[in-house]
């Protein structure tokens, strides 16, 4: 006995003594590049000339273009000799590659509930990807992951990804009947909007991919896109292996008007089928029709984000009738001194009324982007009403300010509180009042330069009765972030 508890300690420490290495190394690639581009943040220059611009690192790099680089007057960066590979008669290879170090806080996840506690990690995302171009129309797109949690006590499958396929696709884009008909299939990203539903899950440390296939139509102010597909599911410990099962799918079209009331409408439906779901009132496979609408603008200096999405079908016997609703507005002074701009966020998604009724109300989140309340990510879109005044200041065009106040309360006491990807706070359902707690957030975001960024964000949460009476406690998080793309 006294052996097994000696050689399982030496296995700890040894453990230990690996992760701080790979910390250590880490810290040492990020730093170089942090002070490599750093140097040279201000040795870039806009370009005035008839030159075409470089493509901007977009958290989507299947979308960036580098043939532009065959022009000579575009200047040149270390590196552009894999950005731009051409071979034969117009095809071209680009190579690239991101790193995302995040070192986090957080001393009460999921507010102390369960078995988590107090916590000091670091979450890292390293991506390599390879983009062929085959004449004007073929795509050939693949990207590998690596995502990890080192020293993290509660790992989950949005925590840490070993190395695996993100994205594996091909796509299609040609002209046809006055407009642009684009076509992928393979493993792929999806997002729409504001990634409140259906996102490619940024925020967290490993990335939502689908497997299926998606086809759009452009033409003029329409846009009409198609999609079968069947979410990635994580093997968070083993390489090669992630893949998607028939148990979960994700399919429907949508359609987009530029020009609309003076900003873009749009609306999709999907259906959205999961086998063995679970919620506090009722268990079995899952059926849901989603109706989503949504319009976005901006007017002078006023901009809005509104989006509402009916959900109905059936769970087991039970049938399925949730609704949530969600708008963002501001206005910018954009003639005051970094442009301060006064923001109000609200967001209502409903919850079981009666768990006797043979009716589940509780709204699902679906793939919704873990970070959209706070990077925190303490509370889901589930039976919840919040509302959420900010100010936005930028000192300058590189650097972003953001303070908020946040106030959150359950749409019904008889349904629990939600964490992200649909789980609910134990002992919280039927509980109570409906107050739920609220937060203070602050985050600034400073550009280094077009490949490099750096972030920082605390939120603290006061949490109400119900989650202290539930075993929950005052939350604190604080995230330091280092994102690189080249």
């Amino acid at each position: 006995m006294a052996q097994h508890i000696f050689n399982d300690r030496k296995s700890r420490i040894r453990c230990s003594e690996t992760y701080l290495k790979i910390i250590k190394m880490s810290a040492l690639l990020t730093g170089s590049l942090f002070l490599y581009e750093f140097a040279h943040a201000e040795q870039e220059v806009s370009n005035t000339n008839a030159c075409p611009a470089r493509p901007k690192i977009s958290t989507n790099r299947w979308q960036e273009n580098w043939d532009v680089l065959k022009n000579p007057c575009v200047p040149k960066k270390i590196g552009d000799d894999f950005k731009y590979i051409p071979f034969g008669n117009n095809n071209y290879l680009s190579l690239g590659a991101n790193i995302r170090e995040r070192f986090e806080v957080n001393n009460n996840a999921r507010f102390g509930s369960g078995n988590n506690q107090a916590d000091r990690y670091l979450i890292q995302r390293l991506q390599v990807h390879a983009d062929a171009r085959i004449g004007d129309h073929l795509q050939l797109f693949t990207q590998l992951s690596d995502a990890r949690a080192f020293d993290k006590k509660n790992i989950s499958s949005t925590d840490q990804n070993r190395l695996d396929v993100e994205q594996a696709f091909i796509a299609w884009v040609s002209p046809f009947n006055n407009g642009t008909f684009k076509f992928r299939v393979g493993r792929q990203e999806m997002a729409f909007d504001l990634q409140r539903f259906i996102s490619n899950r940024e925020g967290p440390n490993v990335r939502q991919a689908f497997d299926g296939i998606w086809s759009g139509y452009e033409y003029g102010d329409w846009r009409i896109l198609g999609y079968l597909t069947r979410p990635v599911q994580i093997e968070k410990d083993s390489t090669f292996n992630d893949h998607s099962k028939r148990n979960l799918s994700f399919s429907g079209f949508r359609a987009d008007k530029q020009n609309v009331w003076g900003g873009e409408l749009s609306g999709y439906y999907s259906r959205y089928e999961r086998d063995n779901a679970s919620f506090p009132s009722v268990t079995g496979n899952e059926i849901r029709d989603l109706y989503d609408v949504r319009h976005m603008g901006k007017k002078n200096n006023i901009d809005w984000d509104v989006e509402g999405m009916l959900q109905h079908g059936r769970i087991g016997e039970q049938s399925i009738q949730a609704w949530g609703l969600s708008s963002i507005t501001g206005y910018t002074f954009a003639e005051r001194p970094w442009s301060p701009r006064l923001g109000v966020q609200f967001d209502i998604a409903t919850g079981d009324k009666d768990a006797n009724d043979n009716e589940l109300n509780t709204f699902n989140q679906l793939f919704a982007n873990g970070s959209y309340f706070t990077l925190a990510g303490y509370s889901g879109y589930s039976n919840i009403i919040h509302i959420k005044p900010s100010l936005t200041l930028k000192p300058s065009d590189k650097l972003t300010l953001l303070s908020a106040l946040g106030f959150q309360w359950r749409e019904t006491t008889n349904d629990a509180v939600y964490f992200q990807g649909n789980n609910s706070m134990a002992n919280t359902a039927g509980q109570g009042s409906s107050w739920t707690g609220a937060y203070i957030q602050l985050r600034a975001d400073q550009k280094i330069n077009s490949n490099l960024s750096v972030a920082a964000e605390a939120v603290h949460f006061e949490v109400g009765d119900t989650i202290k009476r539930a075993g929950g406690k005052d939350s604190n998080y604080l995230g330091l972030e280092l994102k690189y793309g080249w």
